[in-house]
């Protein structure tokens, strides 16, 4: 007996009745929107690799934060754009830097946006790396843990609603929820980056966060794009030292790992849209080439119906925007 196909297309028969039986659906509940925050009064430098996004100062973040809460939006990313870099990041903790500002900024403004500053080093080095490195530059993975400690209570400190650590130091988890707890910031969640792969969709971003490194990659800490049971085990890691939500970065090209992850723990997943998926949307939108709404949506909806609770995107304005439309 061959498979019933009259039956499926007959509830594909029209709009409504195509979202009567719609298994998936992104919502505004499900979006964060990063923002890169710089010194300065004033500032809005557009970035040329991703149109649409700009590093700005607190008080450009202010407007923008105006915008994004009218939408809806629940919660921001915050990367620094650091006054001053170091061998070993010091401007990351320094509570007078953009980051830490921004928070309290927000926080004051803002009660109810959640605020969340990812938690590394490589915007604020002057080598570009995660860690603090050997007098050979590789990354002592150790002594690092020390530092990421100190920056995550700094953003506690600062009011962040959750830090999110990426840097892909092994046992950092664990040394910032000892750090946060012994502090009395044992109610702030930790949103990790698991499963962050060596990607080449990174390209843009490290344009907005000024963070390229200055020799060498990231391929001996972050992931081998080949890596699928790997996810796992770095994901059960980090779980095991405390992490509340996980993360997969890049998004779409990880979608399987996405699934497996979300299988194997049942726990909240976040899944990064990276700066270079967005990039070649909006430049193939740009050049006429694909409906920028159109494609935007069954990307995102592609992410939620890999087994993504929380979607990290650039697209995230354009998105609620779209939602709010066809209510």
């Amino acid at each position: 007996m061959g498979f019933p196909i009259v039956r499926a297309r007959r509830l594909r028969s029209s709009e409504t009745m195509r979202r009567l039986v719609r298994e998936n659906q992104v919502t505004v509940d499900d979006l964060v929107y990063p923002l890169f925050v710089t010194n300065g009064e004033g500032v809005n430098n557009p970035i040329a690799s991703m149109p649409g996004v700009s590093q700005m100062s607190v008080d450009v973040i202010l407007r923008e934060c105006d915008e994004i809460v009218n939408l809806g939006i629940p919660a921001v990313l915050l990367f620094g754009i650091p006054a001053y870099k170091d061998e070993k990041g010091s401007s990351a903790f320094d509570e007078n830097e953009a980051v830490q500002r921004a928070i309290k900024a927000i926080k004051e403004k803002y009660p109810d946006l959640l605020v969340i500053p990812d938690l590394c080093m490589c915007e604020y080095t002057s080598h570009g790396h995660c860690g603090i490195l050997d007098e050979k530059g590789n990354v002592l993975n150790d002594e690092t843990l020390s530092v990421l400690a100190k920056i995550g209570l700094s953003y506690a400190k600062a009011g962040a609603d959750m830090v999110a650590p990426s840097d892909m130091m092994d046992g950092r988890v664990g040394a910032i929820r000892e750090a946060l707890d012994a502090n009395g910031y044992s109610n702030i969640p930790i949103m990790a980056y698991s499963a962050k792969y060596a990607s080449g969709f990174y390209g843009p971003f490290r344009d907005v966060a000024e963070s390229t490194p200055q020799f060498g990659d990231r391929r001996g800490y972050q992931m081998d794009p080949a890596n699928s049971d790997e996810a796992l085990k770095e994901v059960w890691l980090d779980v095991e030292e405390g992490a509340d939500i996980v993360m997969v970065k890049p998004a779409l090209p990880y979608l399987d790992i996405i699934r497996r992850i979300k299988d194997e723990f049942q726990m909240p997943v976040a899944a990064y849209n990276v700066s270079g998926e967005y990039s070649m949307l909006k430049a193939a939108a740009i050049n006429g080439w694909l409906d920028e709404k159109r494609v935007v949506m069954e990307a995102l909806t592609g992410i939620k119906r890999a087994g993504a609770d929380i979607i990290i995107t650039y697209h995230a304005k354009d998105m609620a925007k779209w939602l709010r439309e066809g209510q």
